[in-house]
């Protein structure tokens, strides 16, 4: 049995193609199988794999199809365990991956209101404006502290 990615059997539905469906139980997990006009019998895969795609839910297997518009199909419940758990996913780095984008978001907004903050104090009449001569002279002024402050062990 070969399988197809979700991209195929989108296209081979599309093209009148699947002729029959079912939802088959294996264990925990189910699988969707279907048969295509030339009587070959197929199984959903993963995306980018060959790997059949499991769904540990069989609503999730049904909304699926449903939303492909393969309405009609059958189930094949023979080997459903309901008590295993071993097709179950589990992906702890999910958690650490969904901080890490909280994370961004949240610095996203808080550069997006500086930068907010800037263009309006840019705007703003009332703004004193420092020029490049007196800033670099500034700078060069505290750099001299600075120095002085290290050659003389301080901090």
């Amino acid at each position: 049995m070969h399988t197809l990615t979700l991209e195929q059997l989108r296209a081979t539905t599309d093209a009148g193609g699947i002729v029959g469906v079912t939802l088959k139980a294996l264990g925990g997990a189910f699988f969707v199988q279907v048969e295509t006009r030339n009587g070959d019998a197929a199984v959903l895969a993963k995306a980018r794999s060959s790997e059949p795609r499991s769904f540990g839910n069989p609503g999730q297997a049904l909304n699926l199809l449903l939303g492909l518009g393969l309405v009609v199909g059958a189930f094949d419940v023979a080997l459903w365990n309901p008590e295993d758990r071993s097709a179950s996913r589990t992906r702890p780095d999910r958690a650490e991956a969904l901080k890490r984008t909280h994370g961004a978001a949240e610095h996203d907004k808080w550069f997006r209101e500086q930068v907010q903050q800037g263009l309006a104090e840019a705007d703003d009449p009332n703004t004193q404006w420092v020029s490049h001569e007196e800033a670099q002279s500034s700078w060069a002024a505290k750099r001299a502290e600075l120095a002085k402050r290290i050659k003389e062990g301080g901090s």
